[in-house]
């Protein structure tokens, strides 16, 4: 990797939150798969294709993409050296020879001209420090024609983990987290904000849908609240208040996923908004 502008991020993802992800990947996978053939099916994936994987985590859209094109090849890129790490180890695991991975900043990274037909994302493009730069350097990746679809979050009122958590306040600072358009996850939360960014970075027939699917979070409300508050805005949640008010907001949050459990396990909605877009041919 030659250069890093998005530090705040590649700090971020290379120390506890990076490490929490690649160490509970396959349950972070069974909280987003419902969105994979959603995701898969819009790239429109050929057999020959090149596919590039934007802010690929620990790779399971990568691989998946390199199955679909199994006489072409899958690159993931990320900040996160564990994630990677956990990638790697996956697809050789897997005997996928035609999946690669790369520590890279999307926004800077020196991809070559038109070496990619399609570029994808499963919620990796919500953190870019200058998204019409990232999505501009991404899509000169792409050939001419080439296309991008992703997945990104949306919709904080219809999503049922981001409801947990902001049901916490008055013990937690939660403040205004989920705030449409805000830094973060959900910096692209609105059709308007990803048609702007989308258009200033040179792309056209940009298309939005709202999208939901279940995932599961554990097997019940216990499991699931110990996994949201381990994760990067839990644990920054809790480290801002005194240990009587922590073990306060572990309770409330198993009352309030309570409701969610059933049949062994404790599944939520997601919201999103699923995205294509082409470079002008």
């Amino acid at each position: 990797m030659r250069q890093i502008v998005n530090e705040s991020q590649d700090q971020a993802w290379n120390g506890y939150e990076g490490t929490y992800w690649a160490e509970n990947q396959d349950r972070w996978d069974d909280v987003n798969d419902g969105f994979n053939e959603l995701l898969l099916s819009a790239a429109r994936i050929a057999e020959r294709d090149r596919v590039l994987d934007l802010g690929c985590g620990a790779g399971r859209t990568t691989r998946l993409a390199a199955r679909r094109a199994s006489g072409g090849s899958a690159t993931g890129v990320d900040l996160s050296a564990p994630m990677l790490a956990r990638a790697r180890e996956s697809a050789r695991r897997e005997g996928l020879g035609n999946a690669e991975f790369e520590r890279a900043d999307i926004q800077v990274h020196p991809f070559g001209a038109g070496s990619f037909d399609v570029a994808v994302s499963r919620f990796g493009v919500m953190f870019f420090a200058d998204p019409v730069a990232a999505f501009a350097n991404a899509g000169r990746a792409l050939r001419p024609g080439g296309r991008l679809a992703f997945v990104c979050s949306a919709d904080p009122g219809r999503t049922e983990w981001l409801g947990a958590i902001r049901g916490l306040d008055g013990i937690l600072p939660v403040g205004d987290l989920g705030a449409p358009g805000a830094p973060g996850m959900f910096s692209l939360a609105e059709p308007s904000a990803v048609r702007e960014v989308l258009s200033g970075a040179g792309y056209e027939a940009v298309g939005t849908e709202r999208v939901e699917a279940y995932g599961t979070w554990g097997r019940d409300a216990a499991e699931a609240a110990a996994f949201l508050l381990g994760s990067g805005p839990g644990r920054h949640l809790l480290g801002r208040v005194g240990t009587d008010d922590r073990e306060r907001a572990r309770a409330r949050l198993v009352g309030l996923l309570r409701p969610y459990e059933r049949d062994g396990a404790l599944r939520l909605r997601t919201a999103a908004l699923l995205v294509t877009a082409r470079r002008p041919g």
